[in-house]
Formats: structure tokens, C-alpha cells, sequence
């Protein structure tokens, strides 16, 4: 959790007395070369990772890479944003940074910690010396703890960062995020302020369960990423799951598509009607019919209700007589 004050960092300060700040990290960040030059050589990119993208997605991915931007990027849970950032990383060559976001995520899991432990022992082995001697000993790189975000900013090379779920932390833990989003950097009181040396490439995820702070948005480039139309996620399917037939895809499509159409609980996502076509590939079956749907429904839909009514409005079950 933050502070008292409710900010869990202090956005400036100074190192402490005689605190040793490692010349590398304070250095002017790096400038490259873009990665693409143009909206369609992005999504070219992407493509041959096996990550299919829309116009809209790759010129947001060439935007955030030319103008060093975030890229924001909200939808339904499992229609494409975290595998968007993983296809990024093997696009670019990069390593890829990720903070999974969860309730209670705090500094010292985001950013860093100091290694307590490590401190102790070292005042122990100085025992007798005044608190002015050892604090520029024990504040230092050796005793820090790197957590993602601190890990992305100092790394040597840039990387690919991706915060996942950013919906699921505090309003008030947003405030961790803001400098790193904004200057690409981050502030330790005992040190001072890190700099990227290179920057990383940034993407947020978000189930949309939650409003995300303006002065989030502010910092970065929106992109909204919804179910796919039926032909993209024919194509996505045939792309993903080997042997496919191309009829087979375009009619789980179609049922996928009916599907989220109902009012349930949880809506199937692309990963799992992904999952059907790879359990009606297994039971050998190359057609799909009401009574197949029926006894599959399981591999798209997670809730009793929800099968029980797709079934019902789907018409994939036999009404008893009135």
C-alpha cells in the first residue's frame, strides 16, 4: 500500500549524504533508431510473429514506437492485449519486462525494495561507527532490490515493458506508474533520480473493470481492442491451430460469434475458441452442428448458467413438451 500521504514515492528528492549513485543510470537517455517506418511495416512486423493485427493496432504500435509513447491498450479479457506486447518484444528483438498487476501491489513489489537483511549484516560487520558513516555505505546499488519497473529502466538495452491488468491496483497505486510513463524514470529518496538509459517500449493492459485515472490516459496512446469481426478470427484460428480446415474455422467462428452476442457472465475469448478448435480437432470432427456445440460448450463457456443458457437461446437443446 502507499504512504500516509497516499503517494508511495516522492516524485523528487536528492540522494542522501555521501550516498554513491551509479553514473550509468543518471546518463542522457539514448536515442535509436525507430523500429519500423510505417504503420504497415508494423504490422507486417507483428504478422510474422503470428500476431494477426488490424490497421488500427499496428498504426498504434508504430505511433508508440516513433514518438516514445505508451500505448494504453483496453478491451474484453482474452481478445489479444498481453499477447500484443509479446509479439512487440519478438518483433523489436527485445526482452520483454512484465508487471502483473494485482490488489495490494505497492512500491516494493513495482519498483523496488531495500534488501534489509543484507543492510543489517553490513551495519553489524561496522559496529561503532556513527550513523553518518554508514548511511552512504548501506543506501546503495549493492543493497537495492530491482522490481519490474526499475528493471526496465535500468536495463542496458532497451526493452519491452508490459503492466498487465493495470485495472485490478488502487487509483492510488496508479501514482507509482506516472513517472517511469511520463519521463522514464524513477526517483529513490536515498539516491536520487534513476534515468532510462534507453527507453523501453510501454504497454498497459486493462479488463476495463475499473475508470483508470486521467493522468494516466494523459501519458498514453489509447487503443481499444474488441472481439474480432468472424473473418479475423477465422483467420486468426487457421493461423494458430495447425491442420485446421477453413470451413471448420469459419463456422467456430460463427458459433463464437453468436455466442458473445448472449448476455452471460463471461463471454468467450479468442484464446478459448482457439481451445474448441483444437478439442474438435482431437475428437475428429470437421463440422459443426447443433449437437455438437451442445456437448462442447464447456471448452468455450466457464459457468453453468452461461451453457445452460446458450443452450437454451441457441436452440442446441430439444425443449421438453408442455
Amino acid at each position: 500500500m502507499g504512504s500516509p500521504s497516499g503517494l508511495p514515492i516522492r516524485v523528487c528528492g536528492e540522494p542522501a549524504a555521501g550516498a554513491r549513485v551509479i553514473p550509468a543510470r543518471m546518463s542522457p537517455v539514448t536515442t535509436r533508431e525507430p523500429a519500423w517506418t510505417s504503420a504497415a511495416e508494423a504490422g507486417d512486423a507483428l504478422k510474422a510473429t503470428g500476431y494477426l493485427s488490424t490497421p488500427g493496432i499496428a498504426q498504434v504500435a508504430f505511433l508508440a514506437d516513433r514518438l516514445d509513447k505508451p500505448i494504453l491498450c483496453e478491451g474484453p479479457a482474452g481478445v489479444g492485449k498481453t499477447s500484443l506486447a509479446l509479439a512487440v518484444a519478438e518483433a523489436m528483438g527485445r526482452p520483454l519486462v512484465r508487471l502483473q498487476c494485482y490488489e495490494g501491489l505497492d512500491e516494493a513489489k513495482a519498483l523496488y525494495e531495500w534488501n534489509y537483511h543484507k543492510q543489517l549484516l553490513r551495519i553489524q560487520a561496522d559496529e561503532g561507527k556513527t550513523w553518518s558513516d554508514l548511511e552512504g555505505d548501506i543506501f546503495t546499488d549493492d543493497f537495492l532490490l530491482t522490481r519490474p519497473l526499475l528493471t526496465a529502466i535500468t536495463a542496458p538495452e532497451a526493452v519491452v515493458l508490459l503492466i498487465d491488468e493495470v485495472d485490478r491496483v488502487e487509483i492510488e497505486t496508479e501514482a507509482l506508474l506516472l513517472e517511469v510513463l511520463d519521463a522514464f524514470q524513477i526517483t529513490i529518496p536515498e539516491l536520487g533520480t534513476i534515468q532510462a538509459t534507453s527507453k523501453p517500449f510501454v504497454v498497459l493492459t486493462s479488463n476495463t473493470t475499473r475508470e483508470l485515472s486521467e493522468a494516466l490516459k494523459r501519458r498514453c496512446l489509447f487503443l481499444h481492442i474488441d472481439y474480432p469481426t468472424p473473418d479475423r478470427e477465422r483467420e486468426i484460428l487457421l493461423s494458430r491451430v495447425p491442420d485446421l480446415p477453413d470451413a471448420l474455422a469459419a463456422e467456430i467462428a460463427r458459433v463464437a460469434r453468436s455466442v458473445r452476442q448472449l448476455a452471460l457472465r463471461k463471454a468467450p475469448s479468442v484464446s478459448e475458441t482457439i481451445d474448441w478448435a483444437r478439442t474438435l480437432l482431437a475428437l475428429g470432427i470437421d463440422h459443426v452442428d447443433a449437437a455438437v456445440t451442445s456437448e462442447t460448450l464447456h471448452v468455450l463457456l466457464k459457468y453453468q448458467t452461461d451453457i445452460d443458457k446458450a443452450r437454451r437461446e441457441l436452440e442446441l437443446v430439444e425443449e421438453p413438451p408442455g
